[in-house]
């Protein structure tokens, strides 16, 4: 794959968003749904070279080097869902520059510990804030991290 015209077409993405917004102001174009899962999937897979698998594995997205399943979750908003515990999971906030913020890298375990005792929402996931996740994060020791490399 070629990292930096995947980069600039991300980039480009939204700043088409942007020019949009600017164009109609009070109308949102801001990407969402599978568009969001998928971006935010090939973002993560492309800066922690990861082997992404074909959609829709329950649980993972994609294998690191040392073939741990690892689930990818992304957002712009300020929450993620999960319907079961991950292996490994990476959660980032895609940024309106089409870059990313890391919120969590480590053992899925950890996060749904968090879920231990409460019932299951009737949707079926487990919802979790982005600052619950970066304050869980400082609990992971980096030899348990993924290495990010872009």
């Amino acid at each position: 794959m070629d990292h930096e015209k995947f980069q600039s077409l991300v980039k480009g993405l939204y700043q088409t968003v942007s020019e949009l917004e600017n164009m109609f102001p009070g109308r949102h174009f801001t990407p969402d749904g599978h568009m969001v899962g998928s971006l935010g999937e090939c973002l993560v897979a492309d800066a922690y070279r990861l082997e992404l698998l074909t959609a829709s594995n329950k649980g993972f997205d994609a294998l690191s080097p040392s073939g741990a399943k690892v689930e990818i979750k992304a957002t712009q908003s300020t929450r993620v869902a999960f319907r079961s515990c991950p292996e490994h999971a990476i959660v980032i906030k895609i940024l309106p520059d089409g870059t990313f913020e890391e919120f969590y890298n480590g053992s899925g375990s950890r996060i749904w510990e968090l879920f231990s005792g409460k019932p299951l929402p009737s949707n079926g996931q487990y919802q979790i804030a982005l600052s619950k996740l970066a304050t869980l994060n400082k609990q992971v020791p980096e030899s348990e991290k993924l290495e990010q490399f872009a």
